[in-house]
């Protein structure tokens, strides 16, 4: 039985089958945008979804959406710069469906970014990005490890960007801090079962981004891809789904790029 059907808008929808059916997935930052299409993109093939986001009607909507479609999800707010609320996600997460399988690392400050250098940016303003963007996904893997290990291991992939390979200010710094925490977990968590790796994607077409980033920056990127048109986030999610499968049961502590050949790494 195929894991998807098409329902009458066009859509993928969830027949209950799939390769991660009876799996718990658990997306931050899916209110929208790459997040959002991992969540739906794991619904379908059968995981229980939870939604979340610390836009609450954002992640209601998408949850909400989800099981229109025939999935299961739950909406869950958390603040992933605060150790108290991923917690009370994880804790919400075992309430409503008894384990975790899968973490996705994706919520960020990025679209709202204000972009100043690292000499001079707010000190306030620094720590609580650095709190979200990078510490976000270790408070994160903190509170759901111990699911993870006790229902006999799993998957997260944590969100990188190629920002960590350019000239990108206090964003980049924190994507090199995904980086490195994606490999020191892997290492920390690899004999209880469980791997951590990362996607860097390069310039993707989102609301986030063309807000960030002037639309002349954005033809200078697209320009100078391999691949010469701004990725989608579609194009992320069969890594995603990869990494988070069984197919993957050997690769741990990766960063691979999803980037149109932006950036060569030797």
């Amino acid at each position: 039985m195929s894991a998807e059907e098409t329902n009458e808008s066009g859509s993928a929808r969830s027949t209950g089958d799939g390769r991660f059916a009876g799996k718990v997935s658990i997306v931050t930052g899916s209110g929208g945008g790459i997040g959002e299409a991992y969540a739906r993109a794991l619904a379908v093939e059968g995981a229980s979804v939870v939604v979340a986001d610390i836009a609450a009607d954002a992640a209601q909507a998408v949850a909400s959406s989800i099981s229109d479609d025939g999935g299961t999800a739950l909406a869950v707010t958390v603040d992933v710069g605060d150790e108290g609320s991923t917690k009370a996600m994880a804790e919400a997460t075992v309430e409503a469906y008894g384990r975790i399988d899968h973490l996705v690392n994706n919520a960020a400050i990025y679209g709202t970014m204000e972009l100043d250098s690292l000499l001079r940016v707010p000190w306030d303003y620094y720590r609580r990005f650095m709190g979200v963007n990078m510490d976000g996904a270790l408070l994160c893997t903190r509170a759901c490890a111990r699911h993870l290990r006790r229902d006999g291991g799993g998957a997260i992939v944590n969100q990188s960007s190629t920002a960590a390979w350019l000239y990108a200010g206090f964003y980049g710094l924190a994507k090199v801090g995904v980086n490195g925490l994606t490999q020191q977990l892997a290492h920390e968590l690899g004999g209880q079962g469980v791997r951590v790796n990362a996607i860097a994607p390069g310039p993707i077409d989102t609301e986030a981004t063309r807000s960030q980033v002037p639309s002349e920056y954005l033809d200078e990127l697209v320009g100078a891809l391999a691949i010469k048109r701004r990725g989608l986030p579609t194009d992320l999610v069969g890594l995603c789904l990869f990494l988070l499968s069984d197919d993957a049961a050997w690769i741990t502590g990766q960063i691979i790029n999803v980037d149109g050949g932006q950036v060569f790494r030797s």
